[in-house]
């Protein structure tokens, strides 16, 4: 396997951009299996989805819509009870320019207003919607997510103590590549877990505030699934070879 990349790279990308790495670690994590995680969805109550065609009246890339409205729902979480639309928009590029090649828009649209506001609204429904089924549990925004080797540290979405929660703005069901990114997540927390004698997250949640779609799945149980039956420890030991096989090459 050749990776032919920058030697360090975030573990979004690494699940993107590289998936032979993953494809190894997890060779049946095909269609079948992401189908019948799918059939698992569920969707929260009064909360409306996005049309396709309030979306398409908006002139701005659908990454960056979504984006800002993550950073939207992030400081009404952090109890900012109007935020102000320039400082999500400033968040959103920052955030973008890391991971894609971004197309900034010099201002917003009532048009992309619109969409941002609700699919912020939607976002920030369900949240606490989960939050109040979890009550005394804190909902941690960006959590850390560790490095190791070649794979440099990043930050998820959200997680709640043991959940990690993951947000996918699209119009279809979620894919093996959004599996992908919260499995090596995952083994990267537990590997980190091992060190520093500290938990790593059991479970995960996927939301689409667009569809209003969530699943919610057993980090083990998708691991032995989507591997030839392995265990955590196993699987971790697979991914160390794999980052020290590409870091002896350099």
């Amino acid at each position: 396997m050749t990776l032919n990349r920058l030697p360090f790279r975030d573990p979004r990308t690494v699940a993107r951009d590289i998936p032979g790495v993953l494809d190894v670690l997890f060779p049946r994590l095909t269609g079948g299996l992401v189908s019948s995680l799918n059939r698992t969805m569920f969707s929260f109550e009064n909360i409306k989805t996005i049309s396709d065609d309030v979306i398409n009246e908006s002139k701005i890339q659908n990454s960056m819509l979504f984006e800002i409205s993550v950073a939207h729902t992030e400081s009404m979480l952090s109890g900012v009870k109007s935020p102000n639309w320039n400082d999500s928009l400033q968040t959103a590029v920052m955030r973008q320019r890391r991971h894609y090649d971004a197309k900034i828009p010099n201002y917003l649209e009532q048009r992309d207003l619109d969409v941002i506001s609700h699919a912020s609204t939607n976002l920030f429904e369900m949240l606490e919607s989960i939050k109040k089924q979890h009550q005394g549990k804190t909902l941690e925004i960006r959590p850390a997510i560790p490095g190791l080797g070649w794979i440099s540290s990043g930050v998820g979405d959200f997680c709640l103590e043991s959940t990690l929660i993951e947000v996918k703005h699209t119009d279809r069901n979620f894919v093996s590549g959004d599996f992908r990114q919260v499995l090596i997540y995952w083994l990267l927390k537990y590997a980190s877990s091992i060190e520093n004698d500290s938990d790593a997250w059991s479970d995960c949640l996927l939301l689409n505030p667009r569809r209003n779609s969530a699943l919610i799945f057993n980090f083990d149980s998708l691991l032995r699934s989507a591997s030839n039956n392995s265990d955590r420890v196993e699987l971790l030991e697979l991914l160390r070879s794999i980052v020290n096989k590409d870091l002896d090459r350099r």
